[in-house]
């Protein structure tokens, strides 16, 4: 007998280049039934982008309306840019069983809490040192070195929220904390509240034993 769940929300938040989006990558890559959330934005398509896998690319005036009419689960702005979930595609993931994953900020995570807690697992991923952060901005080379410094202040400002997040990623070396985070989701998988199936399965393991 198999036991049904509720699926959940598991967000993976960090200060950009401590290795969120390496970490998501991974899950997504090898854990079944967990899917990424796709989230809406205003920031122009990057090459090898591609609409709707990546991201929803919506002008500001249609993300206003998403906002407006309350279609967005969690919304943020970011480096003049605006990101948001749309709501329809998480629920019913929910609702059938599989979990989604976000990549998203301490701004998200704190909307997401409030409308939904207990669907909710978080997890904030710090980087082992400072200089290993910068060294890690550098080596992408996506950046500039003004926004590579925006990015360091910025981490500060993303750092005082880690005590908000349910769980915390010292993120050494990637293998690690992809272990770590792992089992972070396969334990909160087997939450008793969470499978929403157990009390079925315990009366019919009962009625089993009873005859």
């Amino acid at each position: 007998m198999s036991v049904e769940r509720r699926g959940l929300m598991f967000v993976l938040s960090s200060p950009s280049g401590a290795g969120k989006t390496t970490l998501s990558r991974l899950l997504i890559e090898q854990m079944p039934g967990l899917k990424m959330s796709v989230s809406a934005t205003t920031r122009p398509m990057r090459p090898g982008e591609v609409n709707g896998r990546d991201y929803l690319f919506v002008d500001p005036a249609r993300f206003k309306e998403m906002v407006d009419r309350n279609e967005l689960l969690e919304w943020a702005t970011v480096f003049d840019n605006s990101y948001g979930t749309p709501r329809d595609p998480v629920e019913a993931a929910l609702s059938a069983g599989q979990d989604v994953l976000f990549d998203i900020d301490w701004q998200g995570t704190q909307q997401l809490r409030e409308k939904a807690r207990a669907d909710v697992v978080s997890v904030f991923i710090l980087p082992p040192s400072a200089a290993d952060l910068e060294k890690r901005l550098h080596t992408r080379a996506q950046d500039s070195d003004a926004i590579i410094r925006s990015r360091m202040s910025r981490a500060t400002h993303e750092l005082s929220h880690w005590a908000e997040y349910d769980y915390i990623v010292i993120n050494h070396a990637v293998d690690d904390a992809f272990a770590e985070v792992q089992s972070i989701l396969k334990a909160e998988r087997l939450k008793r509240e969470r499978r929403t199936g157990l009390t079925t399965f315990v009366r019919e393991l009962q009625r089993q034993l009873g005859n």
